[in-house]
């Protein structure tokens, strides 16, 4: 009975978010600017924020706290805290830099953890038309069709993301890169981390790297990748749930050739 109730508990939440996303992934929709230099402020080099980011955080919270009272809410732009048993995260516009310069790679992050372990995630794309969902034991889909991490097994064959931020050491994201090239990987740098993930899940690539990200960045994704059966570093065990941490993403036939390169232990 209690297992029924706590699925009982979570689907309930993944179906209200699940609306309360589309409508916020409309409200960016709406504000997002038109092509051309980028209209934002900059929180720090290449880190911008832009007043969708800060209303869709707004909308988000506020229609989850009217439902939800009782869940914690974590966002990227007012901060919160995850000290419920039921926690949300939302990154408002995950890939800020594609859109504020009117590009479509970026996406609406919304996890849901239960007391530390992430449950279900939401990661919507509106100007890509995809929504990437997962709920903890029934799978993993993009738009409503299952999906799963690639077979890939040689790196010959590998395409391999590597995020950058301002946060990376001096020399680390050029290190990286040259590692891929000489293991004969197609190396790709695109921008969005929950949506890098996401590619990963659905085997449009075969790994992601990132030396420091957010618990919003990846809160959504982290089910969605267990779900699919990629590898993945144990994010939350290392920390991450209270400090930006680095994650590694792989195809489970590549990722023992990824954690040795990139000396990340995977789970």
């Amino acid at each position: 009975m209690k297992n029924t109730m706590t699925n009982t508990e979570i689907d309930l939440r993944f179906q209200a978010a699940s609306n309360i996303v589309a409508d916020a992934a409309d409200l960016a929709l709406s504000m997002q600017p038109a092509p051309g230099k980028p209209q934002a402020s900059l929180k720090g080099r290449q880190d911008y924020v832009t007043e969708a980011d800060q209303a869709v955080e707004k909308f988000v919270t506020e229609r989850l706290q009217a439902l939800f009272p009782h869940d914690s809410v974590l966002g990227e732009e007012k901060g919160g805290d995850i000290g419920a048993q039921y926690q949300w995260v939302i990154d408002p516009i995950d890939g800020t830099s594609n859109f504020a310069r009117g590009r479509s790679r970026w996406c609406i992050s919304l996890g849901l953890m239960k007391e530390n372990t992430p449950v279900a995630g939401i990661i919507n794309a509106p100007a890509l038309r995809e929504i990437f969902t997962a709920q903890l034991g029934q799978g993993a889909f993009l738009n409503n069709r299952p999906i799963n991490a690639s077979k890939t097994e040689t790196m010959s064959e590998a395409m391999i993301e590597i995020g950058w931020s301002p946060y990376v050491p001096e020399g680390w994201f050029q290190e990286r890169m040259s590692s891929m090239l000489s293991l004969g990987a197609m190396p790709r740098s695109l921008g969005s981390g929950a949506l890098a993930l996401s590619d990963v899940a659905c085997g449009r690539s075969d790994g992601y790297l990132e030396h420091t990200i957010f618990l919003w960045d990846v809160a959504a994704a982290l089910v969605l990748l267990k779900e699919a059966g990629a590898d993945v570093s144990p994010f939350i065990a290392m920390g991450g749930a209270a400090q930006p941490t680095t994650i590694l993403a792989s195809a489970p036939g590549i990722s023992p050739i990824l954690s040795q390169s990139f000396n990340v232990k995977m789970t």
